[in-house]
């Protein structure tokens, strides 16, 4: 599986940018999956459910199937974090898998950027981001990173396939 991963700060617009890709590369013939990193304490079950009744008794994994998906949660239970290549592991194989965060990861990145955030970019930093995705003119990016315009979903979905691409 080709990985393409996507880094930013809170409120650079990740989530919204890789929403609106994945139908335009979908639209391109490719298969898509995500992973997302998440930073709080998330939960997908409800207390009152079977599914997280089963989890708070105990059980390690619980998994809930109906004719329409398939969910499977894994309780830690003060195991370690997965890791980013573990979680991998658990997907089936697709052309491409889209990482959100995971922005201390080691995997090939590109950078979602706003100016208005005022943060600092990441890629003076982190030398396995290629490609910047900002609302920066192409004048203010780094002569070494390939970049798009946030706005330009096309174009953005080119150059995700162009970091996705096999090197020779």
């Amino acid at each position: 599986m080709r990985i393409v991963g996507f880094a930013g700060w809170s409120g650079a617009g990740k989530t919204t940018l890789i929403v609106k890709l994945i139908p335009a590369l979908l639209a391109r013939g490719l298969s898509v999956s995500t992973v997302k990193h998440a930073h709080h304490n998330f939960d997908v079950d409800k207390p009152g459910k079977d599914s997280y009744e089963h989890r708070a008794a105990g059980a390690t994994e619980v998994l809930v199937a109906s004719d329409q998906r398939f969910a499977l949660m894994h309780e830690l239970r003060g195991a370690p974090q997965p890791s980013l290549t573990d979680l991998l592991s658990k997907l089936s194989p697709v052309d491409l898998v889209l990482v959100e965060g995971f922005k201390r990861d080691t995997h090939m990145k590109l950078e979602v950027y706003r100016a208005a955030n005022g943060k600092p970019a990441l890629h003076p930093e982190d030398p396995n981001i290629r490609a910047l995705v900002s609302d920066l003119p192409p004048s203010d990016v780094p002569p070494h990173l390939a970049h798009a315009h946030i706005d330009d979903i096309e174009g953005v979905a080119s150059l995700v396939l162009q970091l996705a691409a096999p090197r020779p």
